[in-house]
């Protein structure tokens, strides 16, 4: 038997056994086997007495006889039901589900454990579906058991737990002969970690708790280890052997700008990641960085003033967004800002005329356009850039690697590399898949910004609710209202964006009302946005495509309707549409009187906190890894042991020996490191392209 060993040569499995489990689980060989880990155990140390059961959610163990059985029918269902009883009660045993198979199986008057959740019925227990297990224990025999994932579809063909536990017994008593070591000794030593072979056999059927925590640290410091040891290898091959275009100069562009046209002092977070910036740009290599901050801490800021560096050097610069009305603001934010320059910036999107594309594709060509901000449309073939040596990434999590690339491609030297995300990235994460990008955080609001007051009100404050808003409307304000959906749905009792235009201008009949959203033509969302933040309209009634990318000053009160229905990470974002000017602003967020335990979590720290990370935290806690990477349908986040919510420590840990490593053996090849070259070659390598940024 090898690890690459077809299942169905395994004891116990066969031709057909193997086909159904390769459909329904995924496994087709032995290491697969090995690597398919049990999701719990069950301590069957413990056996419970029927006189002392009490009312429980835990699985419980009991040692007893089967006295008799029948089969019950009521109407058209039928169910088993057994006499169960030990030396001190009697219980019963249901089956809702059963086969003449089972019945004719069923050990009558036979000493046997049985396995599972006691039910409570007019002060009467009973266990339906026990596991079953005839006394056959011999003394120090394993008690902590294995229970594995499976289906319907598997137990009603017999693959039920003691199958599975069965094989991968089978398989481990092959493991010295299948299992090599993947660590160097100075690394077990280092960490104390029992040998790989001891972690096989205690994750599948450990000792006792003790060894099954080993085994399980350890399978998890391996996962994060080889992982980051990608990450480490590819950010050290991009440091020396990825060319870039040196921008010595910071030149009268920049100088100019920053002298006569920067409209407020930098923070002191902005001007520390320029300077980070600026270091990365002087060397022939591409910079490669990622700019995290949280909404409205100044990034467009500090991609304006990269970009100038980039046309002090002679080179061109692109910002691409993900959305039009993103693409937009950029564009509407950096024009006014060169507005007292004769810098040449334009905006390149789906809906640009023919006209204006024919102008950009000239001056690009020909190097008089410098900044060319824009969405997908910047990726088409017909754009070709004279010298393009920035490119910035607003969201990038939202672009895919082959539309990256092509980007990259616009320039025989790759330009140097600005992602932007306004979306906090928790620190694990940001730990572990952003390790092959150097990392700046904004971490500081502009001087002057009033933290956004929240806070959660019922259906029943309304009449507070839209007084308050009256009164901001007074003082020369301006409101969102934001709704979840815009057509009526049959499942969802929400109100709908429609309802709820109709309902505010009933409630608002003294002032002028705009409507945003998704399914309007660009031309629509244009004047929509355009009778709002020019103040003609007080109030603006929205979906969530206001989400990012709209900057209005005056506005100062956000309404969330149905704020329930939103993920924490969307309800930060879309407060941060507030808050923009020096006046104090508010979120109020309008909830249903019931609410789910998770709606409660995101509703209490969304009035506690404005801080994008702490929430990131939670949000992660809340939905997983996957969903705020945006890469939960994609097989990217396949760690089967590391948790990233609550494993930091680990990621730490592996990070740190990661980069020790490779600071002192670049390229693994100290004899003593042989072991986990070898091994990444053959099982990691290749598997992190979905991350390259360039």
């Amino acid at each position: 038997m090898t690890l690459e060993t077809s299942i169905e040569y395994v004891k116990g499995i066969g031709p057909e056994k193997a086909k159904l489990i390769k459909n329904v689980l995924g496994v087709s060989t032995v290491e697969d086997f090995l690597t398919f880990y049990p999701t719990r155990y069950i301590d069957k140390n413990k056996v419970y007495k029927i006189a002392n059961l009490q009312e429980s959610s835990i699985e419980i163990q009991l040692k007893g006889k089967i006295t008799s059985v029948q089969e019950i029918q009521t109407g058209k269902v039928k169910r088993l039901s057994a006499k169960f009883n030990d030396d001190t009660g009697m219980m019963d045993l249901v089956w809702f589900q059963y086969s003449k198979w089972m019945v004719e199986q069923l050990p009558i008057n036979r000493e046997i454990y049985i396995f599972g959740k006691i039910n409570v019925f007019n002060n009467q227990f009973s266990m339906p579906h026990p596991e079953i297990e005839i006394d056959e224990r011999k003394e120090n025999d394993n008690r902590l058991r294995p229970i594995y994932p499976s289906s319907e579809k598997l137990t009603k063909r017999g693959l039920h737990q003691k199958f599975f536990q069965t094989v991968l017994r089978n398989i481990c008593k092959e493991i010295p002969n299948l299992i090599q070591e993947n660590l160097p000794d100075y690394m077990m030593n280092s960490f104390k970690f029992m040998s790989r072979q001891h972690t096989y056999l205690n994750i599948h059927f450990p000792k006792d708790l003790d060894h099954f925590e080993k085994a399980n640290n350890r399978l998890k410091f391996e996962e994060s280890f080889f992982f980051q040891l990608g990450f480490g290898l590819k950010k050290l091959h991009h440091k020396t052997q990825s060319h870039g275009n040196p921008f010595p100069i910071v030149g009268a562009h920049f100088t100019d700008f920053y002298a006569n046209n920067l409209p407020f002092e930098l923070t002191n977070a902005q001007k520390r990641v320029l300077k980070e910036i600026r270091l990365d740009m002087k060397k022939p290599i591409q910079m490669n960085r990622l700019l995290q901050g949280d909404v409205g801490s100044g990034k467009t800021m500090v991609a304006l003033l990269t970009m100038l560096i980039a046309m002090d050097n002679g080179f061109q610069s692109c910002l691409m967004a993900p959305t039009e009305i993103l693409a937009q603001q950029h564009f509407n934010g950096i024009k006014e800002l060169l507005a007292e320059t004769n810098i040449n910036v334009r905006i390149l999107t789906g809906s640009s005329k023919a006209s204006e594309r024919k102008i950009i594709h000239q001056e690009l060509e020909n190097g008089e356009l410098s900044i060319l901000i824009g969405t997908h449309a910047v990726l088409e073939d017909k754009v070709k850039f004279k010298n393009l040596g920035l490119a910035i990434i607003d969201e990038q999590h939202r672009f895919g690697v082959a539309q990256r690339a092509k980007l990259w491609a616009k320039n025989k030297i790759p330009p140097h590399i600005l992602v932007m995300t306004a979306t906090p990235i928790p620190r694990t994460l940001a730990m572990s898949f952003y390790s092959d990008l150097d990392v700046s955080v904004i971490d500081e609001m502009p001087v002057g910004r009033k933290p956004i007051i929240t806070a959660h009100r019922r259906e029943k404050d309304r009449a507070f609710v839209y007084n308050f808003c009256r009164d901001e409307i007074k003082k020369g304000r301006q409101v969102y209202f934001v709704y979840p959906l815009i057509e009526e749905s049959e499942t969802l009792d929400y109100k709908n964006l429609m309802e709820g235009l109709d309902h505010v201008m009933d409630s608002f009949p003294d002032y002028k009302v705009s409507m945003l959203h998704g399914k309007m033509k660009p031309a629509e969302k244009d004047a929509a946005m355009n009778y709002f933040v020019s103040g003609e309209a007080e109030i603006m009634v929205a979906t969530t495509v206001i989400e990012v990318g709209v900057n209005v000053p005056n506005a100062s009160v956000m309404v969330i309707e149905s704020s329930e229905r939103f993920g924490l990470s969307q309800l930060h974002q879309l407060r941060g549409r507030v808050g923009r000017g020096a006046e104090q602003s508010y979120c109020i967020l309008m909830t249903s009187d019931k609410l789910s335990k998770e709606s409660r979590t995101r509703i209490k720290t969304m009035t506690e906190t404005n801080d994008g990370f702490k929430i990131s935290e939670v949000d992660m806690q809340l939905r997983g890894p996957g969903d705020i990477l945006g890469t939960q349908q994609s097989g990217v986040i396949d760690f089967k042991r590391l948790d990233l919510v609550n494993d930091s420590a680990i990621i730490k840990a592996t990070k740190k020996t990661v980069e020790k490593i490779l600071e002192a053996d670049p390229l693994l090849a100290k004899p003593e490191n042989l072991v986990i070259k070898n091994y990444y070659v053959r099982y990691y390598k290749g598997k992190n392209k979905w991350s390259k940024i360039s």
